[in-house]
């Protein structure tokens, strides 16, 4: 199985945004987190999650993506496991999430993205200005983040049998803790639970 070394490299060579790299770290971010948890395989977890949306770029449309892309993982020797979580992450493909890190691939893709949004418009353009409850008022804003499924956040964490809250709150304490690494550390100083008490402000959008 490819180590999370190669499946960087493979990534890299596909995307070139920096963004679209920092969503897969930040998609990573959560999943090997939840594997964690579970007590799942975090290297094979840390893969699928990195590679997930690695063909966007080169293929921008749908259904394109991710199904012209699962033959190049496969050309690279990338496990059938992960090729499949890959593909039933887009509901179109018509593969059932029957696993738990389909499961957990899904419910994470969409919210680490909105988490990130979030962030960006915090006074501080930090992470840790970011709860639960300013995630639930932002999936009602459906002005902001518009290329955001909110209903694939709904269900995601509704197929993992998870309080969406809850899910919210996992993932958000997840990118906290990599902050730094994912460019939303922001101009926070010393971040830590205390500074979380801004997460109410509201910034320009």
């Amino acid at each position: 199985m490819l180590d999370r070394d190669q499946a960087w490299s493979i990534l890299c060579e596909f995307t070139k945004s920096d963004g679209l790299r920092k969503h897969a770290l930040a998609v990573e971010t959560c999943v090997v987190a939840y594997a964690r948890t579970l007590g799942e395989d975090e290297q094979k977890w840390s893969v699928t999650a990195l590679l997930h949306d690695f063909d966007w770029e080169i293929h921008p449309n749908l259904p394109d993506h991710p199904t012209k892309g699962e033959p190049i993982l496969a050309e690279r020797g990338v496990d059938e496991e992960i090729r499949r979580a890959i593909l039933s992450h887009a509901s179109f493909t018509g593969v059932p999430r029957t696993t738990p890190l389909e499961k957990v691939l899904y419910a994470c893709d969409e919210l680490a993205g909105f988490i990130t949004a979030i962030s960006y418009v915090k006074p501080h353009r930090s992470v840790f200005e970011v709860d639960a409850a300013s995630v639930k008022k932002k999936m009602k804003d459906k002005a902001f983040a518009r290329s955001v499924n909110r209903q694939d956040i709904v269900e995601g964490a509704q197929e993992l049998g998870v309080p969406l809250e809850e899910h919210v709150d996992f993932c958000v304490k997840a990118m906290q803790a990599r902050a730094e690494e994912l460019g939303l550390l922001g101009t926070i100083d010393a971040p830590g639970p205390a500074s979380s008490a801004s997460s109410g402000s509201q910034a320009p959008q």
